[in-house]
């Protein structure tokens, strides 16, 4: 549609100043020049033949030539986008060995396996203690978080706290209250 347009203000220009000119224009010579407003340059195509290889390591050096993206190095971390990240690994970290383990529990008659209540229970009391708060802990971080985090987004989702001073009030909240019922959970059962 740009381009459409440049061509069509290109041909009402050369109408209007040269009337007598607009049936004999030859667009490459007069058109396109009117409309970017000089003359136009070209070049002749030049070709040589070369081997794969050797258009291959041509390539190469212009890739390495090339400036790099900037990518999340140049930006100054910020709880909100850390959080996020957080956030969404939680989540698949209590949601994988979930499902995972309904699978197994669902499987459990077919294999052999024994996942019943009583057999988790006394495989438990049987780690060491320092295994046990090991377990609970790796069990409790990713589920509390998550969970908190979750209440912050309900938050959101109902239009309150959602100006940046909050925002970033309530994350450091939710990491407070994050370690907190984690140990609590760890040491209190």
């Amino acid at each position: 549609m740009l381009a459409q347009r440049a061509t069509q203000q290109a041909m009402r220009r050369l109408v209007v100043m040269r009337p007598g000119m607009a049936s004999q224009m030859v667009f490459k010579k007069v058109a396109a020049p009117i409309a970017v407003g000089s003359s136009m340059q070209t070049r002749a195509v030049a070709t040589q033949k070369m081997t794969p290889a050797d258009s291959y390591q041509i390539l190469v050096e212009q890739r390495k030539k090339r400036p790099t993206s900037p990518n999340l190095g140049i930006y100054k971390p910020q709880t909100t986008w850390i959080l996020s990240s957080l956030n969404r690994i939680t989540g698949l970290t209590v949601a994988v060995p979930f499902y995972l383990f309904g699978l197994a529990y669902l499987a459990s008659p077919l294999t052999g396996m024994h996942l019943d209540s009583a057999t988790l229970a006394a495989s438990f009391g049987a780690l060491p203690v320092a295994a046990k708060f090991g377990l609970k802990f790796v069990a409790a971080l990713p589920f509390t978080f998550h969970s908190l985090n979750g209440l912050r987004h309900l938050t959101w989702d109902m239009g309150k706290a959602f100006n940046n001073a909050t925002v970033i009030k309530t994350a450091w909240a939710c990491v407070g209250a994050t370690v907190v019922s984690t140990l609590y959970l760890v040491l209190a059962y």
